[in-house]
């Protein structure tokens, strides 16, 4: 695990919160789980909360899973009229099965092996009713990794609650498990017109092309049923909707 997701946890709940807007991440995945009448929802990388509201307002029966206890805890702060449990999707094993699940912030990307992937698709697959639905979304690496050998550094600036916080990062692929790249960032926080480092983070990252989720979805027996081009505020990405089928 990053360190991202443990001791930054608080600096991700800033950050992200100014990159992502959350009242358009919910009516997009929401939206896709009406239209194949699913209204109990398991969120993967439920991270610190901030999509759980929304479904929860809006009769969602809803639960979220995430690796890092930090950030659960402060989702469990956060919301707690909502249910998080700390848990890997690479293995998990939920009281109930659940209709469908979806896997938000491209945290797919941290699952790098390829016995991992398998394993993780197959473990919601276990997870999902018969007939569930799965919907991820992955970077593109047709896309971003020529993007990254033409510009392998990037900086992000957010501003939260009154605090504003830079993120220096470095892109250098690795090509150890597909187009898999290192991922080196500063975390800063601007104190007057001074930049104070308050933390760093290193992560291998797995880009994927499209063939290949099609792949790794076929062998844990998922039908795809529709590649959405959506991109978004740092990556090109794809969203998968697949549906758990028997063998």
């Amino acid at each position: 695990m990053t360190n991202l997701y443990s001791k930054l946890a608080s600096v991700y709940e800033a950050m992200y919160y100014s990159f992502i807007d959350y009242e358009e991440e919910y009516i997009f995945y929401s939206n896709i789980l009406k239209k194949y009448h699913k209204n109990g929802v398991l969120e993967i990388g439920s991270g610190t909360g901030n999509l759980a509201p929304l479904f929860l307002e809006n009769g969602f029966e809803y639960l979220g899973l995430d690796y890092s206890k930090d950030m659960t805890e402060i989702a469990k702060s956060k919301v707690p009229e909502g249910e998080f449990i700390v848990g890997d999707m690479r293995d998990f094993q939920l009281k109930n099965q659940v209709q469908s699940a979806i896997i938000t912030g491209r945290t797919i990307s941290y699952i790098v092996e390829h016995q991992d992937v398998r394993g993780a698709f197959a473990s919601i697959g276990r997870n999902l009713q018969r007939g569930g639905i799965l919907c991820f979304d992955f970077i593109d690496a047709n896309r971003f990794i020529l993007d990254i050998t033409k510009e392998r550094n990037v900086v992000h600036e957010a501003t939260h609650k009154g605090k504003t916080y830079q993120r220096r990062s470095t892109w250098d692929l690795k090509g150890e498990h597909g187009m898999d790249v290192i991922w080196d960032s500063k975390y800063y926080e601007k104190t007057g017109d001074e930049w104070e480092e308050i933390g760093k983070d290193h992560a291998q990252v797995r880009t994927y092309m499209l063939n290949e989720i099609e792949i790794f979805l076929a062998l844990e027996n998922f039908k795809i049923l529709e590649v959405i081009d959506r991109p978004t505020y740092a990556f090109p990405t794809y969203v998968i909707v697949a549906q758990a089928t028997t063998d």
